[in-house]
């Protein structure tokens, strides 16, 4: 017969074995989900809210700013309860932030709150994208009508050159600005905006090697490029015949520096346009204009330093609709292409377009 003794003793050990075990698994569940155990607490014991919040609220996150700041303006909106709770989920977390504005709710849990600031989507940010070529006079335009700020805001900061760290020997901002796409915080001022454009040049030319010394020059006749060239391998074909010119001191002839100091907007100019004695006239004045006639973009940047290989000295687009372009060596070439440009213009009357 079996022991009694024995087996209750045995059943007991059992009992208590599994209940260890249980004790353990429900440890490990414990530490392993322990912010979520900790937030269930706080909201328990009333120091924290439930759920997603309700209405709205605006946080800024500044650049530097520490996880405690962040949680203490959380407080401080009425987006959080307790400052501490969200802190303690900060660290324990790890959560990283991002300067900016975003978009919140009040009365959130601590979790929601987070997980809100980790969704792009609640970043407040006004989108727009400049591109190449346009007049300082529209990027201004463009960018007041995508921030909601004044034009008057944007034509103050960029009259003040050296703030935004441009030559103040420069006839104005044009070409410093790159042609981008952007995200602008929402309470960036203009000038701040503007700063940001002018960085994003400089970044540029300095991925392609351009000492600080050379930036007007080399902005000034890759601007020039972008208004010239039609098709991207143009780019580099219209690069060296600015280059062969300057070379041998044949005047740069460009239509697009005359349109520019004439305050025209064509590709066509007049007789009266092109004997302007603007500093901007390619065709009165020896060598590049006096500074950019629009924002050149990395092709045209890269085109005015690595010109093609060619004996061209002249260039004639003969169809604008396609931007096909004829480059000429000599001047009896270049005749019978402009003759094509005019076959074509007489086909197509009205054409302003650039």
């Amino acid at each position: 017969m079996s022991n009694p003794v024995k087996a209750g003793v045995y059943k007991r050990r059992r009992r208590l074995v599994a209940v260890a075990i249980l004790l353990i698994i429900a440890a490990i569940l414990g530490y392993s989900n322990r912010a979520a155990v900790r937030s269930a607490w706080d909201i328990f014991m009333g120091r924290d809210y439930t759920g997603n919040g309700t209405g709205l609220a605006t946080l800024v996150i500044k650049p530097g700013e520490s996880g405690l700041a962040v949680a203490s303006d959380l407080e401080k909106l009425g987006v959080v309860k307790n400052a501490d709770v969200v802190y303690r989920l900060i660290v324990s977390e790890g959560t990283v932030f991002y300067p900016g504005t975003y978009q919140m709710n009040v009365h959130m849990s601590s979790p929601a709150a987070l997980h809100l600031l980790a969704d792009p989507k609640a970043r407040l940010v006004d989108h727009v994208t400049i591109k190449e070529g346009l007049r300082i006079g529209t990027v201004l335009k463009q960018l007041s009508e995508a921030t909601g700020k004044p034009l008057s805001a944007f034509q103050s900061a960029a009259s003040d050159l050296s703030a935004l760290g441009i030559p103040t020997s420069a006839p104005n901002a044009d070409g410093y600005l790159f042609p981008a796409t952007y995200d602008f915080n929402p309470d960036d001022s203009a000038q701040a905006i503007l700063k940001q454009m002018v960085d994003r040049a400089y970044q540029e030319l300095d991925h392609f090697g351009v000492a600080v010394a050379d930036r007007h020059r080399v902005l000034t006749l890759a601007s020039v490029i972008q208004k010239e060239a039609r098709q991207s391998a143009d780019f580099y074909k219209v690069s060296r015949v600015f280059a062969n010119r300057l070379k041998i001191g044949m005047k740069l002839q460009s239509d697009a520096t005359v349109s520019y100091g004439s305050g025209g907007t064509t590709v066509s100019t007049t007789n009266a346009e092109r004997a302007n004695p603007n500093g901007y006239n390619t065709y009165v004045h020896d060598g590049l204009p006096i500074g950019p006639i629009g924002g050149p973009g990395s092709l045209a940047i890269d085109a005015a330093l690595h010109p093609a290989a060619g004996s061209w000295l002249y260039f004639c687009a003969i169809n604008l609709k396609t931007g096909e372009t004829v480059f000429s060596t000599t001047a009896a070439e270049h005749a019978v292409a402009v003759a094509k440009w005019r076959a074509w213009m007489a086909a197509n009357p009205g054409w302003n377009g650039n």
